[in-house]
């Protein structure tokens, strides 16, 4: 099915490209991208060769975050017309963060408001050096409700609320070391960091990442409790007898690639 406002491009290691295309608008998204946000997501969770997704943005900057002709719009419409625009939103972050499979966002330039969001409900981001963020909703009289469990997961609460609060920018180093991002590269290494990051994640067992994704969605910090121990001894119990594990074990012992490492 075709995309207007986004790309998605396979290739044959089973990396899936999801670039945001409307790089005029700084790849600020409305109702149509978000829906087709959510429909490349879905068809790449039940794309069985896609291995790894990342999420980038055409031209400058990776998002703009909301439309504001959109936001507008927002303004003048229903409760109801904007509870049910708002779920479809979140749907979509959700499904975003919710893939079984693993997700990188690609950030060069500005990631504003909800475009921090989308890099926070990846499993990684990179971006480059020049790179700045901002949660903005303060700015023009909202807040950052849909996107704020995302940002409170990815830097804890602390960092989000003073986000969310000041609507400050910050740029690249910050957001690395509140952990907004995993790593930063030169403007010009960028698409060679988001590489190693990839081939990493290819060198992976898939299902298994799977199941880290499925298990640390379920876990949160503090104590460890009886519940936690059991579900973490039943996850490890049932993984270790599957046939990927023993594909694992006998490539290791084998010192040969396991069977999901592609030959580059």
């Amino acid at each position: 099915m075709a995309y207007d406002t986004i790309a998605l491009q396979r290739d044959a290691s089973g990396v899936a490209r999801v670039t945001m295309n409307r790089p005029d608008v700084f790849n600020a998204f409305d109702e149509a991208m978000i829906a087709e946000l959510d429909r490349a997501f879905e068809e790449l969770e039940r794309d069985a060769a896609v291995r790894v997704i990342v999420l980038a943005g055409e031209g400058k900057h990776f998002s703009a975050g909301a439309d504001l002709q959109w936001m507008q719009r927002a303004s003048t419409a229903t409760f109801e017309w904007n509870l049910e625009d708002a779920r479809r939103f979140a749907g979509m972050l959700s499904r975003m963060a919710s893939c079984t499979k693993p997700t990188v966002a690609r950030v060069q330039g500005a990631a504003l408001g909800g475009g921090v969001g989308l890099a926070c409900a990846c499993d990684i981001a990179v971006a480059s050096a020049d790179a700045s963020f901002a949660v903005s909703e303060a700015r023009f009289g909202i807040l950052p409700a849909a996107i704020g469990p995302y940002v409170v997961n990815a830097v804890g609460k602390r960092h989000a609320q003073r986000l969310a609060l000041t609507a400050s920018r910050i740029g690249a180093s910050e957001a690395l070391s509140m952990g907004l991002v995993q790593c930063v590269a030169p403007a010009t290494g960028l698409d060679a960091a988001v590489q190693r990051v990839v081939d990493d994640l290819l060198a992976a067992a898939p299902q298994a990442q799977a199941e880290i994704k499925m298990l640390f969605a379920k876990l949160s910090l503090g104590p460890v409790d009886p519940p936690t121990r059991e579900l973490t001894a039943k996850t490890i119990a049932r993984v270790r007898g599957t046939d990927e594990a023993k594909e694992g074990f006998a490539a290791f012992l084998g010192k040969r690639p396991a069977a999901w490492v592609t030959a580059r």
